[in-house]
């Protein structure tokens, strides 16, 4: 596809880059490349217990939509659990946030970002599967974390420790 506002991008069913993150299927739907990198569109199947740890991006804004299951969305301020149909937008400036799937059932996400880049990122730290094609996330050890620390600064991210948004330090 071009590089143009002003020509169709259409994503089939079976159409995207589907990458395993974090345990995670990430299908690309629509790409930077695609809008000029005005915004990019993935879907995001997050498996029980999935879902990514404390992180924050100053220079994007992230939003969800729930399609399926639920999701528990957490902030330096607030929690808020996102079932079927619900809706979240994390703002520019860099909220620190995260989100889990806390129940024993798929959930599945469709997150958009403005502008696009985060896919990028999902492009460099993903594992190519085939859709549905679930693989156990990679161990976590220093190495792997400063490498995937690098990446994330790369992209405009910046990740925190798991217990970053532990529950002493919400005021609900």
């Amino acid at each position: 596809m071009k590089n143009s506002n002003n020509v169709l991008v259409a994503t089939g069913p079976q159409d995207g880059d589907n990458l395993s993150v974090a345990g995670g299927i990430y299908r690309i739907l629509v790409s930077g490349k695609q809008t000029n990198g005005e915004f990019a569109v993935i879907e995001m199947s997050v498996p029980a217990g999935g879902g990514p740890g404390p992180h924050a991006h100053a220079a994007f804004q992230e939003s969800f939509y729930v399609i399926e299951g639920e999701v528990e969305v957490q902030t330096e301020d607030s929690k808020f659990i996102a079932t079927k149909g619900s809706f979240v937008n994390i703002p520019l400036g860099g909220m620190v946030h995260c989100f889990k799937n806390k129940t024993d059932h798929l959930a599945k996400l469709l997150c958009t970002v403005v502008p696009a880049g985060l896919e990028e990122m999902f492009l460099e730290i993903g594992i190519p599967v085939k859709a549905d094609e679930y693989v156990p996330p990679q161990p976590m050890d220093e190495a792997t974390m400063k490498k995937f620390m690098a990446i994330a600064e790369k992209h405009g991210q910046k990740l925190f420790p798991p217990d970053y948004l532990d529950q002493e330090r919400i005021s609900l």
